[in-house]
């Protein structure tokens, strides 16, 4: 990254500049809390579609009238689709780089997500190293928890994924 460039961001050229995505091996420090945003409001068609595509047929997904005779009184949104949704927002900042992903653990849904909730996510870096297996590429480990608007926790897991140790060159190569 030139001087003068706002943060990530990287010179093409003289009068041109390329937005990036995720953050690079040695920012993403053991320690490191990235508060991401913006938030997102979980719709109708997010659950529709999540629910479609994953074959999940539970009627406390899907149908009001049934939901509305339950303990929570409206729909649930799908636990796929929060965990999709909330892995989604951490994707800009904390795994843009990624080469593969590698584990998806402890993952923990704490409090009922519903159509209309709006979520935020938090991701804390947990360890950093350099891949055994794979000269190029580190091991990143973070932590994320999710939160409604009310500040309830909703969601954490913890995930591990590969990213280059070079992300400049992984970034020319791709054209990114």
């Amino acid at each position: 990254m030139s001087t003068g460039l706002p943060h990530s961001y990287r010179q093409i050229s003289k009068d041109r500049i390329r937005e990036c995505v995720g953050l690079t091996y040695p920012e993403l420090t053991p320690g490191l809390i990235i508060e991401h945003r913006p938030g997102r409001t979980v719709t109708e068609l997010d659950n529709l579609l999540g629910a479609a595509l994953s074959g999940n047929v539970a009627p406390i997904h899907t149908d009001a009238h049934y939901s509305s005779q339950t303990q929570w009184g409206r729909i649930l949104v799908c636990s796929g689709v929060t965990l999709n949704l909330v892995a989604g927002m951490t994707v800009r900042s904390v795994s843009g780089m990624t080469a593969a992903n590698l584990a998806v653990d402890q993952v923990r849904f704490t409090t009922p997500v519903h159509i209309g909730d709006t979520l935020y996510a938090e991701t804390k870096i947990l360890t950093r190293r350099a891949s055994e297996s794979r000269p190029d590429t580190g091991v990143i480990t973070c932590h994320t928890t999710a939160h409604n608007q009310n500040r309830t926790s909703v969601l954490a897991f913890t995930r591990a994924f590969l990213v280059p140790l070079n992300a400049d060159a992984a970034r020319d190569a791709t054209h990114y």
